[in-house]
């Protein structure tokens, strides 16, 4: 990703800035760093020719330094006028051995070749925690060439972040030697317990409190994707996760409120929106699917 922009004069001739989103990831997770490169030098500058203009250093906290586990993939040429700002964003998870736990800093270097010289970030530091594990389920995963499954799992786990409970899914093999996914869903109340159920196609269902009287609904694919997520109100009833006969799964109990941040999108920004089917957005136990037949709820009784 390159972002362009303005910026004020300053003494150096070249800057670089490290900016991270938080200062605190979960084991696996994406570690994703922007780096704000500022052209001062009166000059168009031609950048990201191959992976050698830009270079990151990890260290922990001890002073020792991160092995490396791949190149950090920044080539992709560019000019960069003179007082503009470019800003190129990595994930530095895939590329550095960070699963220890405990405090690291990271730094950027841009090297101009045509000058001869280095220009470096200051350290930004960053932590990296263990979270609580509070269920997991195994999963098998059709092989592609009609071979033996291969055997995954999902993982829920809480991290205290600044006084803030966050759930996150993790996605693993058996083994856990292969992470394919590690992200949060959401804050989590301290006194709650999420409820989480795989249908007959391997998606994960996931309902947790998020507020006194909020919570929110995820479905997630067996490839680590948000596919569905809903967010619900405790009213007279709370909402709570049930399968009808057919092993649909759906949430019962409580009520249905639109946000912004729904999956799929429930409104546009420039319409008054109605409200959609609870069933026309309820998830299906088709694999790839997300809309449901309209028997997806069970019929009253």
């Amino acid at each position: 990703m390159l972002l362009f922009g303005s910026s004020l004069p300053a003494p150096a001739q070249v800057s670089v800035e490290l900016v991270l989103d938080q200062d605190q990831y979960l084991r696996d997770e994406s570690l994703p760093v922007k780096v704000r490169v500022i052209n001062h030098a009166g000059q168009t500058l031609r950048l990201g020719r191959d992976n050698d203009w830009l270079a990151f250093g990890i260290e922990s906290h001890d002073g020792g330094v991160v092995s490396k586990l791949a190149e950090v993939p920044v080539a992709g040429e560019f000019t960069l006028e003179s007082a503009q700002v470019a800003t190129r964003q990595v994930d530095l998870t895939p590329c550095f051995d960070v699963s220890q736990t405990g405090r690291y800093t990271v730094t950027a270097t841009l090297k101009i070749k045509e000058w001869n010289e280095e220009f470096s970030s200051k350290p930004k530091a960053f932590e990296i925690v263990r979270g609580a594990k509070l269920w997991e389920q195994e999963f098998g995963v059709p092989g592609a060439t009609g071979g033996a499954p291969e055997t995954r799992k999902y993982t829920l786990q809480q991290a205290n972040y600044h006084k803030q409970l966050k759930l996150y899914v993790r996605l693993a093999d058996l083994s856990e030697n292969r992470v394919f996914r590690v992200f949060p869903v959401g804050p989590l109340v301290s006194f709650s317990q999420p409820e989480a159920q795989v249908d007959k196609a391997n998606y994960l269902h996931l309902l947790f409190q998020t507020g006194a009287r909020s919570f929110l609904f995820n479905v997630i694919s067996p490839d680590g994707e948000v596919i569905l997520r809903q967010s619900y109100e405790y009213t007279q009833t709370r909402p709570t996760l049930r399968a009808n006969d057919e092993g649909r799964i759906y949430v019962l109990g409580g009520l249905r409120r639109l946000t912004a941040s729904d999956l799929p999108p429930s409104f546009t920004s420039n319409a008054t929106t109605s409200r959609p089917s609870p069933d026309s957005l309820a998830p299906t136990n088709k694999p790839g699917g997300t809309a449901p037949k309209k028997d997806a709820r069970p019929p009253n009784k």
